[in-house]
């Protein structure tokens, strides 16, 4: 298989995953007091969001991408 292939096959992938996925939530532990021997941390809950926008540009890069190389192939 042909890379420009296997990069449309994964732009289309990360593009479906992208329009199921809403948004991309993990826990962040930072120190908030640094005192020598004492030290606080707390936990903070961070969200990135996900434009559908993105996953709909690169599902039809992706496609594109198959197009292209598909037509290079034969010509």
């Amino acid at each position: 298989m042909k890379p420009i292939a296997v990069v449309g096959i994964l732009l289309i992938a990360l593009g479906v995953a992208g329009l199921l996925i809403a948004n991309i939530s993990f826990t962040e532990k930072t120190v908030i007091v640094d005192a020598g021997p004492l030290k606080v941390t707390a936990d903070q809950q961070r969200t990135i969001p996900i434009p559908s926008i993105a996953g709909v540009i690169a599902v039809v890069v992706g496609v594109g991408l198959l197009f292209y190389g598909r037509n290079k192939a034969s010509s």
